[in-house]
């Protein structure tokens, strides 16, 4: 009986240590699986903070783009007119300003851009290649949109201070070699910078990528300022 007992004991033993010992291998597959707490990966993380004062309805626009526009599709698209767009889900750069223009300013800058296009064409960038007006794709196009802003006079003095900015301004620079613009959010860095929403590729987002690139304009839409707009026939 002792001998039988022994020998129960001793498989008894040995399966335990089986056990244990596929359990650890199973977890050693991943590396986070041995930390005491779940961990989270975040990109551009920031602490943040209000922006005294903020209250701007361009911005509220912005941010509700954010895990809706995921998608970044520079595709020509054949677009209504006016207030024509593309799947919400998607778009570029300008379509960010774009929809927060719309929502937040109730302007449509297809219209405002294709109708002074037709008026001034020649006042608008060569380097495009354009031979003529098209209310599809004009006013996606960053240059374009910059000149607009330009003529209805938005343009501030570039700056590098970061006291400068306010929620709702609008930054253009350079990725690359490719322009770009963005919305100044309403939330600051815990070091004073302001926060942006652009869509830089991956859908629209919160950044702390204001003086990441070379800036190349600043515009502030007043508060007061609305564009005239004929009805094109």
């Amino acid at each position: 009986m002792l001998t039988r007992f022994c020998k129960l004991l001793m498989r008894t033993s040995l399966l335990q240590v089986t056990v244990v010992c596929l359990l650890f291998v199973g977890v050693g597959c991943d590396k986070n699986a041995l930390s005491s707490a779940p961990t989270q990966l975040q990109t551009n993380s920031v602490s943040a903070s209000a922006k005294p004062g903020a209250d701007s309805p361009v911005v509220a626009a912005a941010k509700a783009q954010i895990g809706v526009m995921t998608i970044y599709d520079p595709a020509y698209v054949g677009l209504a007119y006016p207030g024509g767009d593309v799947p919400k889900d998607r778009g570029v750069f300008t379509d960010v300003v774009i929809r927060a223009m719309t929502k937040g300013k109730a302007m449509d800058l297809q219209q405002l851009v294709h109708e002074d296009m037709r008026s001034e064409f020649d006042q608008y960038p060569k380097n495009l290649g354009l031979k003529k007006t098209d209310k599809n794709i004009d006013y996606r196009r960053g240059p374009n949109l910059c000149c607009y802003f330009e003529r209805q006079g938005f343009a501030l003095e570039k700056t590098d201070g970061r006291q400068d900015f306010k929620p709702g301004d609008l930054v253009t620079c350079l990725v690359g070699n490719r322009p770009h613009i963005m919305i100044v959010r309403d939330r600051v860095t815990a070091g004073g910078t302001p926060l942006i929403i652009p869509n830089i590729g991956s859908g629209t987002k919160e950044e702390d990528r204001l003086f990441q690139y070379e800036l190349t304009g600043y515009y502030r839409l007043t508060v007061t300022h609305t564009p005239t707009v004929r009805a094109i026939r």
